[in-house]
């Protein structure tokens, strides 16, 4: 029954990682991209689209699972070009 719990509690964690709201220097760090680029790849609609954290305000954040599909479509493209 404890191994049941843990093995929930540790999904339930990393569904709540996957949902959280990470800045421009977390997502420059998993991606390997700069802030410019990031940018100009949101403009034209190939990268996740970033939100205002407060209405009104200047702050931005990308919703991390977002970004980590991103990646993994990077990757997915990546092995079927070698195909």
């Amino acid at each position: 029954m404890k191994y049941e719990q843990k093995e929930n509690d540790q999904l339930n964690n990393e569904a709540d990682q996957n949902r959280k709201l990470i800045r421009i220097n977390a997502v420059t760090n998993l991606t390997g991209l700069s802030k410019s680029h990031i940018y100009s790849l949101c403009h034209k609609g190939l990268f996740p689209k970033s939100l205002r954290i407060v209405p009104g305000g200047t702050s931005v954040a990308w919703v991390k699972s977002e970004v980590l599909a991103w990646i993994d479509s990077r990757i997915d493209a990546r092995e079927n070009e070698e195909v």
